[in-house]
């Protein structure tokens, strides 16, 4: 699977700045659990304009568990209850017609559900309301858990529990750990077309991990298979800064395709 147009080079600090923010946010204590799939697989998952983007032949999966704090919109301040929640979410990878790296989500589940329904019905992206517990955080040698049940709009009680590790800092990521993380840019199907949805962030302060427990059935309610192996990639974070700008349509096709 390739696109017309060469990708853009992997970047750990994105390649522009947003300069109006949307939405900003913080992720914390962040657990990336990641699969190398047969690209095949997911392509007809990706919204029109995109295909899979790929590494080492093949194309990754992603369940991410993080702490959403302090959502906030333009530049007024971040909402202090309602703006913070635990999310996990499917992402694969995406690459669009204009060579723009990004990712796509096949599901997100929040606990919080006035944000899942303004998610749902302005940004168009695929949220569920999903009661969650976190305990711990992402510290050497300490552990955390996710646990979420989501139980709406469904399918009502699809869950996943994890429970890692964490390890040292990685003081220099390898190209796959950057592959997976500076990702900086959504894509999303809307009713006029894709659409792209750029963000940016610091550099991630990415750390091994120890996957000590995993049951899950979201990555098969967000319709990819085969996700029932162990990880083949497990990284943890404690976080970082995050900032979104508007959105822009793709175009068809890549200019001279």
């Amino acid at each position: 699977m390739s696109t017309s147009v060469r990708p853009e080079p992997v970047r750990p600090v994105p390649p522009e700045p947003v300069r109006w923010a949307l939405l900003h946010q913080h992720w914390a204590d962040v657990v990336f659990l990641h699969w190398k799939v047969d690209p095949d697989v997911v392509a007809p998952l990706l919204p029109p304009g995109t295909t899979p983007d790929l590494h080492d032949g093949g194309t990754w999966v992603g369940l991410i568990h993080f702490r959403m704090q302090r959502l906030g919109f333009g530049p007024l301040p971040g909402i202090p209850w309602l703006g913070s929640f635990a999310e996990t979410n499917i992402r694969l990878y995406s690459v669009d017609t204009e060579g723009r790296r990004g990712v796509v989500f096949r599901s997100l589940d929040a606990e919080r559900f006035l944000p899942v329904l303004a998610a749902r019905g302005v940004a168009a992206l695929p949220y569920n309301w999903a009661p969650s517990r976190v305990d711990g955080r992402v510290a050497e040698g300490e552990e955390i858990s996710y646990r979420t049940v989501r139980r709406f709009p469904g399918p009502r009680g699809a869950f996943s529990r994890t429970r890692v590790r964490t390890g040292a800092a990685i003081a220099e990521p390898d190209p796959l750990s950057h592959f997976l993380t500076a990702r900086w840019a959504l894509h999303t199907r809307r009713p006029l077309g894709t659409v792209r949805w750029p963000n940016d962030h610091p550099r991630w302060d990415l750390h091994t991990a120890e996957l000590l427990d995993l049951e899950q059935d979201v990555a098969a309610a967000a319709g990819v298979p085969g996700i029932d192996r162990a990880p083949d990639s497990v990284l943890s974070s404690p976080g970082l800064p995050v900032r979104f700008g508007p959105w822009h349509r793709l175009r068809r096709s890549a200019p001279g395709a």
